[in-house]
């Protein structure tokens, strides 16, 4: 099964699925989008299984930092892609992606389920 995390190093809950992950024994990529940056083609699959606004961050510093047009301009999925494309800071992390299903966030119950319920 072909596993990707995407997030950025120093996030505490991306620290925290990696670990997870490895201490598992859960074969995956880890996928710095700050690094490497994202495609149009990589939030287009996040999105097949995902809505736009569980994938922005509204709660993060990214987000408040925004100006209140650049805010209020997210309305759908194509303008939420588009912030997403050039300031992936918003996006809420980690995201992770397995061969059948995509989740945003981490806690230990979630992945249980994920890599455990199969």
């Amino acid at each position: 099964m072909s596993i990707t995390l995407y997030g950025i190093p120093n996030c505490d809950t991306v620290k925290k699925a990696r670990s997870w992950l490895t201490e598992n024994g859960i074969a995956h990529t880890f996928h710095d989008f700050k690094k490497a940056g994202l495609s149009q083609s990589i939030v287009d699959g996040w999105l097949q299984q995902l809505a736009w606004d569980v994938l922005v961050n509204r709660k993060g510093t990214t987000w408040r930092a925004l100006d209140d047009s650049a805010k209020t301009a997210v309305v759908d999925a194509h303008s939420a892609t588009a912030l997403m494309l050039a300031s992936p800071s918003v996006i809420k992390r980690p995201v992770l992606v397995t061969a059948d299903s995509t989740h945003v966030g981490f806690n230990d119950a979630l992945y249980q389920q994920i890599f455990h319920a199969k």
